[in-house]
């Protein structure tokens, strides 16, 4: 009798984790369809374990020295991570920020904030870099994505570092953080991080006047 509550018990234990896998799977596709920054997640993520592959990082790098020869790096080391916190991270913030972003503004505008924030940041590195060491990370494409949301809720309550502080406080000191350590020989491509904003920055007001201006046609309709 206990043996065959036991086998009950195991066969529903099987079912239950099964019925939820399932279930998750199901969500994770369907997040990946409907939302650019998930998909963005994913790409990175399978990417991440590829650079296991010799060889893998180099072709997709961007090396300042070379980008005119291999210009489809201005897209590709968005994709590539230097280490698991370097991915996790950047992740992590595209993760919350990213959709956020979608939310406010449309799958399509997202896309094309994310990449040219991401390509101007590598341009930007390119041009300021005088070590010519390769760039890899999607943190000049995130910091683009921050700082146009930013623009456009300035008001929005984020925490860093599990302190609390409105989104505009934080990024003005993510980029005084930034400045502060241009010279610093960490291999942080500071010179992208803030390319990247200025392009979030720019985009950002050119959006909200964009919305701005939609609303006030829209209630002059509606009156």
């Amino acid at each position: 009798m206990n043996e065959l509550v036991k086998n009950m018990m195991k066969e529903a234990a099987k079912t239950v984790a099964k019925g939820a896998a399932s279930q998750a799977a199901r969500k994770t596709r369907s997040s990946i369809k409907t939302s650019p920054s998930m998909a963005i997640i994913f790409i990175c993520i399978i990417s991440f374990f590829l650079e296991a592959i010799p060889g893998y990082a180099a072709a997709f790098q961007l090396i300042p020295g070379l980008m005119l020869a291999r210009p489809w790096t201005l897209i590709t080391h968005m994709f590539l991570h230097a280490s698991f916190g370097h991915l996790f991270f950047n992740m992590l913030v595209l993760f919350f920020f990213g959709r956020e972003l979608e939310k406010r503004i449309g799958k399509d505008l997202f896309i094309y904030v994310y990449f040219i924030s991401g390509i101007v940041a590598a341009l930007g590195y390119s041009i300021t870099s005088t070590a010519g060491y390769p760039i890899v990370g999607a943190s000049g494409a995130i910091m683009g994505v921050f700082a146009a949301l930013t623009i456009l809720a300035p008001e929005m309550e984020v925490y860093v570092y599990f302190i609390p502080m409105k989104i505009k406080y934080a990024l003005v000191l993510f980029v005084l953080l930034d400045f502060m350590l241009l010279n610093a020989n960490d291999m942080v491509a500071h010179t992208a991080h803030l390319s990247g904003v200025l392009v979030g920055v720019f985009m950002g007001y050119r959006l909200k006047k964009t919305i701005e201006q939609r609303n006030r046609n829209y209630y002059s309709f509606r009156r």
